[in-house]
């Protein structure tokens, strides 16, 4: 999940009008009442929440609600169905939440706090591999002590279960709806969020409209969304050009973010508006694997990666470099690869080979999404192999997969070294080493630390004011750099290109750089 350079970034975003222009309505009309069409190259991999921790939450946050949220200009978890706090004197172990009155499914049923213990259980019973109960392991046991109130136990202190409860995987469904113990596979979906999935065509489109009986904060500008699914993102700007879509996220390549910046005739009618920020990329190694087993062989790569030829080259600038799996303007950022590896260096990595008994050049697999994080990702990938064989160290295979074959194969733990993104659920360093830690974790490849999973987040979890725990995020990223599992490769920025009388792109991208369509608008005059 994954887009700012500070905590207050995602709710300030910086836009720029490539030109100006106007914009009127019939008689009668508003702006309220008009239709956004969307286009994305990131299509939901499922339409139950129990089974995403991805880029399917962008659909989730949408039409479900969840107890607390991110509001537009929050950086902490404020009230959506629910009015939370941790009990007095619990430390930051007992978790109540009262819900508001009257709140109701869009199929009329009754959201009470059974309907919210039945959301979060069905969670952990059907416990998808690399799913969201990946987040829950803090939570101990639910009790519905009423028809308005569910309280949550923890079994150990967790100030950063409100942000956990704030994502879109704790979305809130109906139990008549979907099943205890399964997914749902109708292709439905029924939730109590702003708008009303009326239909579904995945990897095409979707269409929603508002939800006459939402009682939230959402404050919906437009009539309804249409999401248009493209697997490229050059159809998607062709598109956005011949105004068949009022505005794209997710996928633009940097190319297509240059050209869209430039000040030319098939620009006019356009504006892009830019979030710099904490999504991230970086290479996973799986030990299991005899190729990449051995720490030299991962401490070679590491001193080879050129991360700005990377980012010249296939981002020109619409990313930088990133020395640490935690993000510069996140609480607890460090620099700890660069500090140990320096530049890129041949001759280092030569040797790091050579004292390990590696004379021959070693053969890798690099696996990387086709469909997931946007057209330029092969073209990192190429680089990434130019640079590892120009040593003369390495000989690299690239495999391309399309998003679900990919997710398949990794949570099987059948890629040695393949890409992921990283957009995160919420703004802490929490959770930028916590999900990629332990036997269990979202990348299907065990990574096991005892240092930093029994001591540094437990201890860091125990504070309350998330800006005092960087000391301990600064040792556990000291001992992601020792172990070389993860592999920081750049941190970029988001961008929404839109008509130019499309409004509230500004304010659409929410601290975890989810969509709330609510904002974009059509605007009625210039």
């Amino acid at each position: 999940m994954f887009n700012r350079t500070s905590l207050q970034a995602a709710a300030a975003l910086a836009s720029i009008s490539l030109l100006s222009g106007c914009s009127v309505f019939s008689d009668g009309e508003s702006a309220g009442d008009q239709r956004i069409v969307i286009g994305t190259t990131s299509s939901p991999s499922t339409l139950d929440p129990a089974a995403a921790w991805d880029n399917s939450w962008e659909l989730f946050r949408n039409v479900f609600q969840t107890l607390v949220s991110f509001p537009t200009g929050t950086t902490s978890p404020q009230s959506d169905a629910a009015d939370c706090k941790f009990k007095e004197g619990s430390s930051s172990r007992v978790f109540e939440c009262v819900l508001h009155d009257g709140l109701t499914f869009s199929n009329g049923h009754k959201l009470d706090a059974k309907a919210v213990q039945y959301s979060i259980e069905r969670i952990r019973t059907i416990d998808v591999q690399g799913g969201p109960n990946g987040m829950l392991g803090s939570l101990d046991k639910i009790e519905a002590t009423d028809d308005r109130t569910v309280v949550f136990r923890l079994n150990k202190s967790d100030a950063t279960f409100p942000f956990i409860l704030a994502t879109p995987a704790m979305s809130i469904v109906d139990p008549a709806e979907y099943p205890a113990d399964q997914l749902r596979k109708d292709g439905k979906l029924v939730g109590s969020g702003p708008y009303v999935l009326d239909s579904y065509a995945e990897g095409q489109k979707a269409e929603l409209t508002r939800n006459p009986s939402y009682k939230g904060f959402a404050d919906r500008k437009n009539g309804g969304v249409t999401i248009r699914y493209f697997k490229e993102s050059e159809p998607m700007v062709a598109a956005l050009k011949k105004k068949e879509i009022d505005a794209t996220y997710r996928g633009l390549t940097a190319e297509e973010v240059v050209a869209l910046q430039a000040d030319k005739p098939e620009n006019k009618g356009l504006q892009l508006v830019e979030s710099t920020g904490a999504d991230i990329r970086y290479l996973v190694f799986n030990t299991r694997d005899e190729s990449v087993a051995r720490l030299p062989v991962r401490k070679a790569i590491a001193q080879l990666v050129d991360r700005d030829e990377l980012v010249n080259k296939v981002y020109q600038g619409t990313a930088e470099p990133l020395y640490s799996m935690v993000p510069k303007g996140i609480s607890g950022h460090t620099t700890k690869f660069y500090d140990r590896f320096g530049g890129p260096d041949a001759s280092k990595a030569k040797s790091i080979l050579r004292d390990a008994g590696i004379t021959k050049p070693v053969k890798l697999d690099f696996w990387y999404t086709t469909d997931r994080y946007g057209s330029s990702t092969a073209a990192e990938f190429t680089e990434l192999k130019r640079q590892l064989e120009e040593s003369g160290l390495f000989e690299v295979a690239l495999h391309g997969k399309p998003w679900k074959e990919f997710q398949a194969g990794y949570q099987k733990g059948q890629y040695p070294v393949f890409g992921r993104g990283w957009f995160p659920d919420f703004p802490d360093p929490d959770n930028f080493v916590a999900p990629f830690m332990g036997k269990e974790n979202v990348l299907g490849t065990p990574y096991v630390s005892p240092k930093i999973t029994d001591e540094l987040i437990p201890k860091s979890r125990r504070e309350s004011d998330r800006g005092a725990v960087t000391d301990e995020f600064a040792q556990a990223q000291e001992i992601m750099v020792q172990d070389v599992r993860l592999l920081p490769l750049w941190q970029g920025k988001l961008y929404i290109a839109a008509s130019e009388d499309i409004g509230g792109g500004e304010r659409a991208l929410d601290p975890q750089t989810v969509m709330q369509l609510w904002e974009l608008s059509r605007r009625t005059s210039w």
